[in-house]
This record gives C-alpha cells, structure tokens and sequence, in this order.
C-alpha cells in the first residue's frame, strides 16, 4: 500500500524515544509490532509503503495510530515562532509525529525505561512479549514476532517470572501495575475521560512511576500534548537552551514549559530531545539515551 504523506519521516518518529518494538531493516525501512499486528513501513521521500495491512484497515488503524490526520505544519509554524531552539530542533526533526499507542503497553514499557539504556529496553519489552504473549502471523519476515501480553496474560505472572525477563527491581513496579490495574484501584479506560493533573495523579498510584513515566503514559497513549516528560536527559537539554546550563530544578522546567509552549509542549519535548540527543548536544557520559 502507498501512502502520500507530508512533514512525516519515518526514522525520526520511531527513533525519537516514543516507541520500543520495531526492528531497522535497512535505512527508512522498518518492521513495526503494534499490538497483535506486525508491518513494514518504509519511507521514499513523500511516500510511504505499508505491507502487510488492507486498505480498511489503514484507515480504521493506522492512520490514527500514526497521526496522520492532524496537521503538523500548523503545529511546527507555531513552534517555530517562540525561538530559535525549537527553530533550529523543527528544521532538523520536522518529520517527528506523536504516536498514539496502547496504555498497557506504554506504562508497563515505561516502567522498564528506568535507567536503561534504549537497546535494553527494547530486549525486556521483547522478553516479556515472548514469554507471556501470542506470535502473531505475519508473512514480512521469517522472524517470530510475538504480541505484547494483556493484562489478563499478566495476571498470573509472579515477580520471580517477570524478573526472569531481565528487568531487575522493575519486576516489583511492573507486578503492582498489574494488581491495581486487575483490581480497578487504577483505571486505565477512564484515565482517558480525565484532567490531565488527575489522570497523571491516578497512573502515580502505581509504585515506581513519577510524573516522568506518567507523563510519557500520557503522551505516548492518551496524546495528552499539554504534557512535558522531564527525565535527566530532557533536563539537561532544557537547562542547556534556556537556563544558561545551570542546574535547575524539575518544578521550574514544567513551569517553563506550560508557559512557553502551552498545550504544545509534548511536541515541543520530542522535537528538542531528538535534535540533542543525535547532535550529542549536553551529553556528559555514555549512559545518557
């Protein structure tokens, strides 16, 4: 299937921090797990090339999923209009668009993103996909690619199971999501009908998860773009533009956000992340994703 897209770049939305299971086949060219689907995108210019989906089913999901249908020069103009930063961050990570993901999914990955480094990431999310999810069919590749697990597939797992996939003292966080989640102490469906203050305060419930995860949960899965994920990093990136590179605290960066970028922020977050993280802007030491 050919798509014709604008103000899209494959590579920058899928390397920009926001997503963790896809697999570079070859530069532009991606094979991507969503849910219990699998497909190829790539990218030639203004085209994109989807396999392994239907026409119905592109419209019904994809297009939605990748956020095709909002109009990102509108957003980028805007942006663009504050200062030279985000100007400079927009011309080099234009094509970023903000993917709307699964709850589930996002808050257990984000759980795991703690002090880990991307390429570990991705190996746990894996880890736990193949043990407590279903392959999933799919005629791309000759890979087996396995769903990540619902909540129901979680119930039974024990701290000792999930910390056989790896994730270390996450297996305690990722094991209490999945009780308050079972009991409804958390509920992910109507966190969507919430302020985004309460929602944020419902997803903190959950033991290990600040205001950082749950506002990645809240970006990444409810498109809450008034929001503002501040880790380390994102800090370091901010004190470096707009605080003369002096330490800063957390409250003063959100402060700084919601007045400066309003109900844009969580673009604004991802465009200034990619454009410091690839041009190795404020890095200090190897550990910094």
């Amino acid at each position: 299937m050919e798509i014709q897209i604008t103000d899209f770049n494959i590579t920058q939305t899928l390397e920009c921090g926001q997503i963790f299971r896809f697999y570079k086949i070859e530069p532009d060219n991606f094979n991507i797990i969503v849910q219990d689907k699998v497909v190829n995108i790539s990218q030639r210019e203004d085209q994109l090339f989807i396999e392994n989906t239907t026409l119905d089913e592109f419209n019904l999901f994809w297009k939605n999923y990748l956020d095709l249908d909002t109009n990102y020069k509108i957003i980028k103009d805007t942006l663009c209009e504050i200062d030279i930063h985000m100007n400079n961050a927009i011309r080099f990570g234009g094509g970023i668009r903000i993917l709307k993901q699964d709850p589930f999914e996002m808050l257990i990955s984000f759980i795991i993103s703690q002090n880990k480094a991307i390429p570990h990431i991705k190996q746990c999310i894996n880890n736990i996909a193949e043990r407590f999810g279903q392959p999933i069919f799919q005629e791309i590749s000759s890979e087996t690619y396995y769903a990540f697990p619902t909540l129901a597939q979680l119930q039974a797992a024990t701290i000792d199971d999930l910390s056989e996939c790896k994730v270390g003292f996450r297996a305690a966080y990722i094991k209490d999501a999945i009780d308050k989640l079972s009991s409804g102490e958390v509920d992910l469906t109507s966190i969507a009908s919430l302020e985004t203050a309460d929602a944020r305060k419902q997803l903190m419930k959950i033991k290990g998860v600040g205001k950082k995860i749950a506002d990645c949960v809240l970006l990444f899965a409810y498109y809450r773009t008034d929001v503002f994920p501040t880790d380390v990093w994102i800090k370091r990136v901010v004190e470096g533009f707009y605080f003369n590179q002096e330490e800063t605290k957390l409250e003063a960066i959100d402060t700084f956000a919601k007045n400066t970028f309003k109900d844009l922020a969580g673009f604004a977050q991802q465009y200034l992340f990619f454009y410091a993280r690839e041009n190795n802007l404020f890095k200090k030491n190897a550990k910094d994703t």
